[in-house]
């Protein structure tokens, strides 16, 4: 062929799905910049258009925003597992964080004093050293009132019948610390607990039995 001075070849058309994979990256948009930038790959060869290193990045970027994608996912779906209240009676025993607990639930063991993160909650039926017999919700808008505030609240509103008080039962409060209540834990707990456990039943419908 021949070319007539001066004259070059006009320049191949830019692949439009390149440009907007590298769009679609730089937005964040993970899996849309992968497809568009495999789109594109494929009719950078078919068309002989021009972007390859528009569609490299954005399939880069789009690689980068999946997985980031992918792991936020799973964070919020494990953070909704570990927060979701569980059944007054859970059906089998199972790790659970304090802040699942809710009246009704038998504890296995009271940790020592101090921080609670997680406990062993068994059915009511098997023996165990605590239950949550009762609640007591902050208001949503409440301002955080300090430690020893709070605290007492939640005491206030654990009480046990002369019964259990003879029984050598004794209450245990569990109150949001400055922390959780920064995560928006508004409730505390009351626990009737009986050291050295062995308590089977539950004291709400009178079928609790203390050895």
């Amino acid at each position: 062929m021949h070319y007539a001075p001066g004259w070059v070849p006009p320049r191949a058309r830019l692949e439009p799905t390149a440009v907007w994979s590298l769009v679609m990256g730089l937005f964040g948009l993970g899996p849309a910049a992968l497809v568009l930038a495999v789109v594109a790959f494929r009719r950078l060869a078919s068309r002989h258009t021009r972007g390859r290193g528009l569609a490299i990045a954005g399939a880069v970027l789009g690689v980068l925003g999946t997985v980031a994608l992918a792991v936020g996912v799973s964070v919020a779906v494990l953070t909704m597992m570990a927060t979701r209240p569980l059944p007054a009676d859970v059906p089998a025993a199972r790790e659970a964080r304090a802040q699942q607990l809710v009246t009704g639930n038998c504890v296995l063991s009271v940790p020592a004093d101090g921080r609670v993160d997680n406990v062993r909650v068994v059915p009511c039926a098997e023996p165990h050293e605590a239950q949550v017999v009762t609640e007591f919700s902050f208001a949503p808008d409440a301002v955080w009132p300090g430690q020893q505030s709070a605290d007492a609240r939640v005491a206030r509103a654990c009480v046990l019948d002369t019964d259990e008080v003879a029984a050598g039962v004794r209450t245990v409060t569990w109150s949001p610390t400055e922390r959780s209540w920064e995560d928006g834990d508004r409730v505390g707990l009351c626990l009737a607990v009986l050291d050295g456990g062995g308590v089977t039943g539950s004291f709400l419908d009178g079928t609790a039995q203390v050895p």
